[in-house]
């Protein structure tokens, strides 16, 4: 049995992985989802989420376990499965990054990512959102109009500061945890070219294509999860 720890993506939550728990657990897995702050039902203000707030949560639940994970990003939550691997590098089996942020020390989203048309700064600079009617062919463009409305219901808006702080990973902490890539080939926010970039920067044990939008955990979660169960 392994233990799955799944960090969801911007906007997102630990409702996210609704439909990947499941077929996890059935396979008798542990799964273990989490809001991070600011996100899902957690109320930490906007002004107080960090980069090292969000490790620090994925962080305090590890402590928490008597075995290794294998710690799963999904998009943006990429940023924060790294910087907690590099906290704790011997409680980690394996790193799994979902069409995420897969950065190299010292790097944050500006220097990888390029700017998105449909993303909205707010006004102060602290958060930023994407319109409703953007939202499906930015993120969803392969899902059901029913799991996009849903998944619409429980969006919040993403603070900015964890995605300006720069990662801090050495090669001794997060350089020897083994990592996996599944890349997503019709995503629409986060195109296949920048994950390939982010792959040869950052070279993974193995990396895994599904001919989908960004979000495989609503559009193809049967596929993703042959991919975690036989082959991660």
């Amino acid at each position: 049995m392994s233990v799955f720890l799944l960090v969801h993506g911007a906007w997102h939550g630990a409702w996210c992985w609704e439909k990947i728990i499941p077929s996890l657990e059935s396979a008798g897995h542990q799964v273990i989802t989490i809001d991070l702050p600011g996100h899902g039902e957690d109320q930490t203000p906007i002004s107080e989420v960090t980069l090292d707030e969000y490790a620090n949560r994925v962080v305090a639940v590890i402590d928490e376990l008597d075995r290794e994970v294998i710690l799963v990003g999904h998009s943006m939550g990429g940023i924060a499965v790294s910087q907690a691997a590099e906290y704790r590098p011997n409680r980690i089996e394996s790193l799994v990054y979902i069409t995420a942020f897969l950065f190299k020390n010292g790097q944050n989203m500006i220097d990888v990512i390029p700017p998105h048309p449909y993303v909205q700064i707010s006004e102060d600079g602290s958060s930023i959102t994407v319109p409703a009617d953007k939202v499906k062919d930015m993120l969803y463009n392969n899902c059901r109009d029913e799991d996009v409305a849903k998944a619409l219901s429980q969006w919040k808006v993403q603070a900015m500061s964890p995605l300006l702080a720069p990662v801090h990973l050495t090669e001794r902490n997060f350089g020897q945890i083994p990592r996996y890539y599944i890349e997503c080939l019709r995503d629409h926010s986060l195109s296949i070219d920048t994950q390939r970039q982010m792959q040869a920067a950052s070279p993974c044990k193995e990396v895994f294509s599904l001919d989908t939008d960004h979000t495989p955990l609503l559009s193809t979660p049967d596929e993703l999860c042959s991919i975690l169960l036989k082959k991660i």
